[in-house]
């Protein structure tokens, strides 16, 4: 057992590689994203490199959802003296959050920037008494 421990030395152990497909790390088909309040707004970021966000990324809003959906497409080829080398990488992520308590779909704003889809969603200001109380009796 001692040589099979000195093997992983320095390497993922099986028990982080399972961690990580748990997080959602390895080939989920998941966005990753951030969710942050800025102010008075729900902000996503979503890490989509290599896309074209005009074709590859549709954000929509639904039911009190948030949806993004992304389709990446990529091909390089290398062409050298006698040798041809082809790569590619292709596939469909997806990412679905729940929006603030009473985000209008309307207000809700999208932009990208090196390789970050930004979404921007008002948060609705709650009026002081939105509660009930409840009133306590002794028994």
């Amino acid at each position: 057992m001692s040589d099979m421990t000195k093997w992983f030395e320095g390497r993922r152990t099986p028990f982080d590689l399972i961690e990580r497909l748990f997080e959602g790390d390895v080939a989920s088909g998941a966005i990753k994203v951030e969710q942050v309040i800025d102010g008075d707004a729900l902000v996503v970021r979503a890490e989509l490199p290599g896309i074209d966000p005009e074709k590859d990324v549709d954000v929509s809003v639904s039911g009190g959802e948030l949806r993004i959906n992304a389709h990446r497409e990529e091909k390089i080829e290398y062409k050298e003296r006698g040798s041809y080398r082809s790569e590619f990488r292709y596939g469909s992520l997806s990412r679905t959050l729940p929006l603030p308590k009473g985000a209008k779909e309307g207000d809700v704003t999208a932009s990208y920037k090196d390789g970050v889809l930004e979404v921007r969603v008002p948060i609705p200001v709650q009026p002081a008494g939105a509660g009930t109380k409840i009133e306590v009796k002794r028994g």
